[in-house]
Formats: structure tokens, C-alpha cells, sequence
């Protein structure tokens, strides 16, 4: 018997069900799933968008659902998916009409649950188009209502209204709300910025200029992996927050460089890019993201990435006291700056994984800062937004290192429309600021005596 093909709903239920038990990546699971169902790019593109809506708003979608649902504890999962699936449809897109919808989710619930089920769904989903949702002025705590109405832990909303205030917060969960530009740094050593331009634009690819960095690109139409220049090694895809670590690195020519938790490879790349005789180690603690290094160089063409299977913390066992001119330690992290790209990660994290992140980030720079040579520099990096991952960590490294200091010469490292964002000797990226993965640096400088 032929099996039915799969609806885009109903595997946008799939992937709701697989992140919410099995706390699998959204981003990862939706191209297996696009690959697996073999989905043309309009079901590719509505399977995103339905999916990670959904995952963006939860907290919205179940303060909504919330009077319309009578035993929420005792509801099956994925009917309380299905009902968040619809719902944000409903509110959020407007193409399709809302019978549509109710009747595409009726029909999915019967095929995985019994009349019961599918009665329910259907009430529910039918209350909501006919009474309406509820206001969210109703709560009445200002942090509360944030919280709920960005789809944001109210911990976690809290956390950064005590670190940065209101208003920054709030323009920080508005844009987590936002899908991502995909950008992608030029690969200087094969071709200029300009033809690679003209080159993705032939292909067919919608590609504008970064008004931010020299070696970046956007993509607006298109996913660029899938490009031939992309096979070519003209491109690497990159966020442009990621993209300032190089620069604040500043490594060139002949420098010796070591990139601590290296994987899958895009910094270690871009430094290795910038040098004539130099070389970039690239470490990393599990072999088959050490591969993944390997396979970004060896696309790029590029021969001068040496990597190494090691944890990080035990650097000092392979390689001699200040035998590098830099370092980067770009260290795993909490991920509170890509939420745009991975929704999943604020309903994942908790308090406690970013006391215990700071401790291994304070361990990771402790291994690195003896193989510094003096007057060289050591670079710390993350992908979040937290003080205490981020400050934190910084100023703890100082006070317990008097032979480093603050390395001020940063700011001028830094392309012109960022050198605003540098306060001293680091640099805090928010995802509003130009639209980028919020992300932070820091640069410390060996003292010469």
C-alpha cells in the first residue's frame, strides 16, 4: 500500500513534538525534514516559517489558548502543538484563511487521534475565531507582560532588565521575534567581493552588500549553500557579529595563531584567510566536529589550519608556554544572543547553565593565558548577552592575570559603524543593533615586562 505524502503541517507537528521531548535543535531537525520529505522551496519556506513561529510565540500562543482549553495538564502534547500550530497561524499569517487552517488541523487530528480529540480541536479552534483573543493588557506587571507577550521566560526577562534596563530589553525580545538575514563572508583569497556579487547574482541568488563589513554579503532570496559558489569556496555563511572576531584578532603575515573550541570552523577560516605564511591550530574536543573544520578548509583551499582532538582546558599539555602570537578562546556559551536562529534555546536554558558555563569560560581562558607570547593577544568571545558570561568573566580573568591588561586599541580595530559599540577594552553586540546575533568581545594584551 503507497504511503500518503505528508502535509507541510503535519510535519511542522513532527518537529514540534521531536524539539519539545527530545529537546532536539529546531534548526538542524528542519533540514532533515526538508531533505527527508524532499520539499519544494515554497514547503520549505512555509515549514520554516509555521515552525519557528510557533516555537518563537509558545508563551504567546498558550496565554492565548488558555481559556479555551479545559484539562491543559491532562491534553496530549501534540494536540497542545497542533492547537499552538493553528493558532499562530490564525494570528499571525495571512495568506491562509482561517476555515483552512481549522479544517487542515481537524483533518490532522484524526488522523492521529480519535473523534474525541478531533471535536475538541475543532471547538477549540473554532472558540477562538469566533470570541476572539485575549488582551494581553490584562497583566497587569510590566516585566510579566513582556515576558509573555515576546515569548520569553519571565526568569530570563527579569535577568536582563536588572543588566540592561527596560527598553533595551524589550527591543532585544521584539527583534529575537524577527527571522534572520542569512549573510556570508567573501573568501578574499579566491575572488572580490564585487564579483562574487555578480557571480550570485547570474546564479540567481538575491544578494546585497553589507554596509558594515568589507568581506560581507546578505542573501534575500535564496539559500547560499546551496549555490555553486559556495562549492567553489568563494563564500562561507556567517553571521556578521562572528565575523568581528577576526578583526578584533588582527592576526597577519606570519603569525602563529590558536583557536580554542574551534568548531565547525567559520572563525578559525576567516582568520586563516587574513594570513600570508601564518597558521591558524584549530582545536576542538570532539572528532567529528574537528572534521567538520577540515572539510571548511579544505573547500576554502585554504592549507594553513593545523587541527587537534584536545579539550581546551588541557591546552598547556600539547603546545609550549607563549609559543602564539594570538589566541582566541571563543567559548561555548548559553546562546542568549542567536535565538533568532535557534527559538528553542530560551525555553532550554536555565540559571543554573550559565553559573556552570562562566566556570568552564573562567577555565578555558586560565588554560589559554600562559601560551600567549608577551605583547600578543588573547581574544574572548561569545555568542550571548549575559553579564555573567560575558563582564563577568572578563574581569575575573584581569584581576587574576596582572600580567595582562586591557587591550584599548580594539576600538580601532573594529569597521567604523561598530566602533560605537566598544566600551573600553570589549565589545557587547546587541541583535538590534544592526541586525546581527547579539555576541561579545574581549581583547586582552600580554604585558611585554
Amino acid at each position: 500500500m503507497k504511503q500518503t505524502k505528508k502535509g507541510v503541517r503535519d510535519i511542522a507537528l513532527d518537529v514540534l513534538e521531536s524539539v519539545e521531548k527530545n529537546q532536539a535543535y529546531s534548526n538542524l531537525l528542519l533540514n532533515s525534514m526538508i531533505n527527508k520529505h524532499q520539499l519544494s522551496s515554497a514547503d520549505s519556506g512555509l515549514l520554516t516559517e509555521i515552525t519557528y513561529g510557533t516555537i518563537q510565540r509558545k508563551m504567546t500562543l498558550d496565554y492565548y489558548l488558555q481559556p479555551f482549553i479545559k484539562n491543559e495538564k491532562k491534553t496530549l502534547s501534540w494536540i497542545i502543538n497542533l492547537l499552538r500550530l493553528s493558532v499562530y497561524q490564525m494570528v499571525y499569517l495571512d495568506k491562509v484563511p482561517d476555515h483552512a487552517i481549522i479544517y487542515e488541523a481537524v483533518e490532522i487530528a484524526k488522523k492521529r487521534g480519535h473523534k474525541g480529540i478531533t471535536s475538541m480541536v475543532n471547538g477549540v479552534l473554532r472558540n477562538v475565531q469566533r470570541k476572539g483573543l485575549r488582551s494581553l493588557e490584562e497583566i497587569e506587571d510590566t516585566a510579566e507582560r513582556l515576558a509573555i507577550e515576546t515569548s520569553h521566560p519571565s526568569w530570563l526577562v527579569s535577568r536582563w532588565i536588572e543588566q540592561f534596563g527596560f527598553e533595551k530589553t524589550a527591543d532585544m525580545c521584539e527583534v529575537n521575534l524577527t527571522a534572520p538575514v542569512q549573510s556570508a563572508r567573501v573568501n578574499v583569497k579566491k575572488i572580490s567581493r564585487s564579483e562574487l556579487v555578480s557571480a550570485l547574482t547570474e546564479e540567481g541568488y538575491h544578494v546585497e552588500i553589507s554596509p558594515i563589513l568589507d568581506e560581507a554579503i546578505y542573501c534575500l532570496r535564496g539559500n547560499l549553500a546551496h549555490s555553486e559558489s559556495y562549492k567553489m569556496g568563494f563564500l562561507s555563511i556567517q553571521d556578521e557579529s562572528s565575523m568581528l572576531v577576526a578583526h578584533a584578532l588582527d592576526a597577519s603575515l606570519n603569525d602563529m595563531v590558536l583557536d580554542c573550541c574551534a568548531a565547525p570552523g567559520g572563525k578559525t577560516t576567516h582568520i586563516a584567510e587574513g594570513l600570508t605564511t601564518g597558521q591558524v591550530v584549530a582545536i576542538d574536543l570532539h572528532e567529528h566536529k574537528v572534521k567538520l573544520i577540515k572539510d571548511q578548509a579544505q573547500r576554502l583551499g585554504l592549507r594553513n589550519i593545523k587541527t587537534e582532538v584536545s579539550d581546551s582546558r588541557k591546552i598547556q599539555e600539547l603546545y609550549n608556554k607563549e609559543g602564539f602570537d594570538k589566541v582566541l578562546v571563543d567559548a561555548p556559551c548559553s546562546g542568549l544572543g542567536v535565538m533568532r536562529r535557534k527559538p528553542d534555546v530560551k525555553y532550554t536554558k536555565t540559571k543554573d547553565d550559565i553559573i556552570k558555563l562562566s566556570s568552564i569560560q573562567n577555565q578555558l581562558l586560565e588554560a589559554a593565558a600562559p601560551l600567549v607570547k608577551k605583547g600578543g593577544n588573547l581574544i574572548y568571545s561569545t555568542c550571548t548577552v549575559d553579564q555573567e558570561e560575558n563582564d563577568a568573566v572578563a574581569n575575573h580573568f584581569l584581576e587574576k592575570h596582572p600580567d595582562f591588561e586591557r587591550d584599548l586599541t580594539l576600538k580601532a580595530r573594529m569597521p567604523e559603524s561598530v566602533q560605537p559599540l566598544v566600551i573600553d577594552y570589549k565589545l557587547q553586540v546587541f541583535p538590534q543593533d544592526f541586525g546581527s546575533d547579539g555576541f561579545f568581545i574581549a581583547s586582552f594584551r600580554k604585558k611585554v615586562l
